[in-house]
């Protein structure tokens, strides 16, 4: 027999409902549903009345830090549903004029350093909105943004180019703070 032992305790922010199915606990709050899938041996986590604990049946380095990383990830979850992400990404560009436009799932860059072919970036379960030369990111989920950021930068990323002079490109500028969660 396993003894189960309690280590961190998390507050249900008001508003926001939880399920818990096996491993997976699905958050809902008024901005929408997110999921996690906590899976390991010798942690788990469990709801008790108006919180969820994360208990241990085994304690060393190694789950010390699932539990810390299971805290914020669900810490995350609970802003997220609740509040709501913003990311703000700044559209450079010195030597071509570049056109970026958002089609259904996917960020397209025309003209970038001349190219005729458009460079194309994938948006994963995120609002993508273009005002001027800014890109803003909306969601409730932190790790599907910061996925779409990323394949932003990656499509404008310049090969065999000094980046100190060809600083062309889409870059993140402001992110999410984590003081203010």
């Amino acid at each position: 027999m396993v003894n189960w032992k309690d280590k961190m305790e998390l507050k249900i922010p008001e508003g926001i409902s939880l399920d818990i199915d096996g491993t997976v606990i699905n958050v809902k709050g008024k901005l929408g549903e997110a999921s996690r899938n906590f899976r390991d041996k010798y942690v788990k986590v469990y709801k008790k009345e108006n919180s969820i604990i994360i208990a241990v049946s085994k304690e060393n380095k190694f789950t010390n830090g699932i539990i810390g990383t299971w805290y914020s990830e669900l810490k995350l979850v609970f802003h997220g549903v609740s509040n709501g992400f913003k990311y703000e990404m700044k559209i450079d560009f010195t030597h071509f004029p570049m056109r970026v436009s958002v089609r259904g799932n996917e960020l397209h860059v025309e003209n970038f350093l001349g190219g005729k072919a458009p460079r194309i970036a994938k948006i994963k379960n995120c609002k993508v909105s273009v005002k001027g030369d800014r890109v803003i990111i909306e969601g409730i989920d932190k790790r599907d943004m910061g996925d779409t950021a990323a394949n932003i930068e990656r499509a404008t990323y310049i090969k065999h180019f000094d980046a100190r002079v060809f600083q062309d490109g889409i870059y993140l500028l402001k992110g999410v703070n984590p003081d203010e969660l």
